[in-house]
């Protein structure tokens, strides 16, 4: 995804969050409370990253190396 460098990535996820999870709420109502932690559909913690402009291929690869947990 791409997004101006001086927007915060917390409020991009944030925003993220909210729309999709109202989204998912109107389209499929009965379908999503299996789905919900309490009221909320995604949980608070999330990751970030930038790949700085990196191929995709050069991303997919570093991903794929990453170690596994035993």
């Amino acid at each position: 995804m791409h997004y101006p460098p001086k927007a915060a990535a917390s409020r991009l996820v944030g925003s993220l969050k909210g729309v999709s999870a109202r989204r998912l709420r109107q389209e499929f109502p009965d379908h999503i409370r299996e789905y919900l932690r309490g009221e909320h559909f995604w949980p608070p913690p999330y990751p970030a990253a930038s790949a700085g402009g990196a191929p995709i291929a050069v991303i997919k690869e570093y991903i794929e190396n990453q170690k596994r947990p035993d």
